[in-house]
């Protein structure tokens, strides 16, 4: 009996011995690094619903891991068999499987910046978000026409024009126009201060005077000295009901009409449109592009200034003058 139980605990050793040294090599293997893929990096798409082994099978085919086993085994002894998340990632260089446990449950998915211009019409931004992959053309331009999203603020608002707000935004595969759309909306409100909304109050202006007003700023110069000149001439001919006489807004209307091209002639001039503000006195019906923070705030707060006219001097900036005499002499110079 005695030699019976011997070798049952010899037997019962041997195997906690050999429990032992599997255990210990199966850590040894999750903590190696591995790269099985040619290049640098590779990127993997982990599709929603994708369960655990499915996503382990895909890092194995990628060259990410040796075997699937061992992630779709370390995924399920640390309790993270469900916390897979969907989305694009992106590997460089060699992995263990314990990092690759960590990327795709903290969903550390990759980014792509999106960028919108300044200036930039709604139907630059659906281009924009068109040639970056994360819509259609057709769909992005209908999201920019989603007036929910700024009625509370401008319930005039025929479309998002002037709410679309120029930055860099990060997006992840899975996004599309909308999902990007409410966050440049959002961005705007946040720009939008409520001190903002005192001073346009002080000015007696609409927000979408305001922003109107900007993207004309935003349209007529790039050098940030020449901002809040700019929106002096502009606001000074305002109180004198005068024309503002802005090429960007006959641009803007000729666009509306199917014509492309910076080139402007007579009867663009001429053209029947309350955004062309050759023809009409005050600011356009609405804004013309998505103005910068910088825009806004110069349009809120003008110089104080004397001028009424500006004609570009070709080289990026602006020569300024009080009366219409000194005006036709800087064109003559700067233009003819």
């Amino acid at each position: 009996m005695k030699g019976v139980s011997l070798l049952a605990a010899t037997g019962a050793l041997l195997t906690v011995t050999m429990g032992t040294i599997a255990a210990v090599s199966v850590q040894r293997r999750v903590h190696t690094p591995f790269q099985g893929y040619a290049g640098a990096q590779v990127d993997v798409v982990v599709r929603p619903g994708m369960a655990a082994r499915q996503v382990s099978d895909l890092m194995e085919r990628a060259g990410i891991v040796e075997k699937s086993t061992l992630l779709t085994g370390w995924l399920w002894w640390t309790g993270r068999s469900g916390a897979v998340q969907a989305g694009e990632y992106r590997f460089r260089g060699p992995h263990s499987v314990v990092d690759v446990a960590e990327v795709v449950t903290s969903g550390r998915v990759r980014l792509h910046p999106v960028t919108i211009t300044e200036g930039s019409t709604r139907w630059q931004v659906a281009e924009t978000i068109a040639d970056a992959g994360f819509d259609t053309y057709e769909a992005a331009l209908a999201a920019t026409a989603r007036t929910d999203l700024i009625g509370a603020l401008d319930p005039l608002a025929d479309t998002l024009e002037g709410y679309l707000f120029p930055e860099t935004y990060l997006l992840q595969r899975g996004d599309n126009a909308e999902d990007l759309i409410v966050r440049m909306v959002a961005a705007f409100q946040t720009i939008w201060t409520p001190a903002y909304q005192r001073r346009a109050t002080e000015l007696e202006m609409s927000l979408r005077e305001l922003v109107t007003l900007a993207s004309l700023i935003e349209a007529e110069t790039l050098a940030p000295e020449e901002r809040a000149l700019v929106s002096g001439v502009f606001h000074n001919r305002l109180t004198r009901g005068m024309l503002l006489q802005t090429d960007p807004t006959v641009i803007y209307a000729r666009h509306l009409t199917g014509r492309e091209g910076r080139t402007i002639y007579q009867s663009d001039l001429r053209r029947e449109s309350p955004y062309n503000t050759y023809v009409y006195p005050g600011l356009p019906i609405g804004p013309i592009g998505s103005p910068r923070a910088a825009s806004i705030k110069a349009a809120l707060y003008p110089d104080e200034v004397d001028f009424l006219y500006f004609v570009a001097r070709n080289d990026g900036t602006h020569a300024f003058s009080q009366t219409l005499s000194e005006h036709n002499e800087l064109v003559e110079r700067y233009q003819r």
